[in-house]
């Protein structure tokens, strides 16, 4: 999917999420041809012409400024996520002129501080989430909560690939339709600012598509969102169910690559149920794991 693409389809889709009520705009009732808002009333509301909104929304305004990016935000309420993707998707990374040729990532390796992290988180469930949602390391914590990683094959170890296609992700998830919907929301945020035509990100899209009514229902929907913290609850088939907090933490120089981490707070069940479920599993998980790509 092109970039024009993308931005044409979030702006439809973040137009036809809002109403006329939802603006402070008036609702002279009657049958809409379309969902949502019309062209004109975003133009209405950002502050430019019909002719320029429309433009915009066909991918053909080649460097939008500034101002007309915050005045497009304001008026369709995006929130700071969808905000940044807007902008990503309006000003795609230019790239000098090379000879054509496939785009490679280069293999991405644990950075070094992590994998100690990793190392030293002994109660807490911890992975490395690399490029593309890859999971690139784990604790025996992690295996503990989620499954054996290591007993799967490399190239199918992706969060969102796991959530979708492993049929037992639907049982650990307490809200298993929340977890999934996040998965989309941030695949799309990284479709939007990752290299264009990043050839393995393409790949999980299409392939997840092709086998998943669900996220090709939400992924026309264009939502985004970025993963960094919050609640998930589990129903684990060893010690039942859990809620966990979770955090996603960044180096500041190497965006690809996130340390997330789940926790119980400290004097509930879920605390209590997990240092069960740690106990229960250490004679068979010791030492820290990493992709072996």
């Amino acid at each position: 999917m092109s970039t024009a693409t993308s931005l044409s389809d979030f702006l439809r889709t973040r137009r036809a999420g809002l109403h006329p009520q939802d603006v402070a705009l008036p609702d002279f009732g009657g049958t809409r041809r379309v969902a949502g808002l019309r062209r004109e009333e975003v133009a209405e509301l950002a502050g430019v012409s019909v002719d320029y909104y429309t433009r915009m929304e066909q991918g053909r305004v080649p460097n939008p400024s500034d101002t007309v990016l915050d005045a497009l935000a304001r008026a369709l309420r995006l929130t700071d996520d969808e905000t940044r993707h807007l902008r990503h998707l309006a000003r795609p990374r230019r790239h000098t002129a090379r000879p054509a040729r496939p785009h490679r990532p280069r293999e991405q390796r644990v950075r070094p501080m992590l994998q100690r992290l990793l190392d030293e988180l002994t109660d807490v469930p911890a992975m490395v989430m690399g490029r593309n949602m890859d999971i690139l390391a784990w604790n025996p914590a992690a295996s503990a909560l989620f499954g054996d990683y290591s007993a799967m094959d490399p190239a199918e170890r992706n969060i969102a690939r796991i959530t979708f296609l492993d049929p037992a992700s639907r049982e650990l998830y307490t809200d298993w339709t929340a977890c999934a919907r996040e998965n989309v929301a941030y695949l799309h945020l990284l479709a939007g600012r990752n290299h264009p035509g990043d050839p393995r990100l393409a790949q999980l899209i299409g392939e997840l598509s092709m086998r998943s009514e669900d996220f090709r229902r939400w992924w026309a929907e264009h939502p985004v969102q970025d993963r960094t913290s919050g609640i998930k609850g589990f129903h684990h088939p060893v010690v039942g169910d859990l809620e966990l907090t979770y955090e996603t933490l960044r180096a500041a120089d190497d965006p690809d690559q996130a340390l997330i981490t789940y926790a119980a707070e400290p004097d509930t069940a879920s605390h209590d149920a997990l240092r069960m479920l740690l106990a229960w599993t250490a004679p068979t998980a010791t030492g820290a794991h990493r992709s072996a790509d």
